[in-house]
Formats: structure tokens, sequence, C-alpha cells
């Protein structure tokens, strides 16, 4: 069984560039279902302003490619 915690701990790599997104923060998480929505990275840009809008990193579950002991690996095309 995996725990939440433990995916926090793992970095997320997209496969698509090799580029290092980070590790994860929180998920979203579906109630009714009882599912992971998905996961939410912070954005590169960790500069914090009252004004600005959140650009956080959204990976829906279904991007999720494999996850392994150190690592998450997904497929996230640059939108």
């Amino acid at each position: 069984m995996l725990k939440l915690s433990d995916m926090q701990e793992k970095e997320v790599i997209n496969v698509l560039n090799g580029e290092r997104l980070g590790y994860i923060y929180d998920f979203e998480i579906d109630l009714d279902k009882g599912t992971i929505v998905g996961m939410i990275l912070p954005s590169e840009n960790k500069v914090v302003s009252f004004f600005s809008k959140s650009t956080d990193i959204f990976i829906g579950w279904s991007n999720i490619i494999k996850i392994g002991t150190d690592i998450i690996l997904v497929n996230l095309q640059n939108e």
C-alpha cells in the first residue's frame, strides 16, 4: 500500500522532455467517488504575491505513467 505522504517524497519528472517538475504538495480528491483526481505541484515561479494568480501545476491522474520507488513519471504536454 502507498500512502499519500510517501508520494510527496517522490520527484515528478515529465517523460516527454525529461523536465524535473518538482515534488507534490497537494492532491485533488473526488470525495463522492473516493478517488484521486490529480496532484498539484508548485510552479517554477515561487514568488508569492497577494495580487498574482496561482500558477500551480495540476497533473491529472490519467497523466501518470509510472510511480517508482524514487520518482513519478508523467506525460505532461506544455500547453
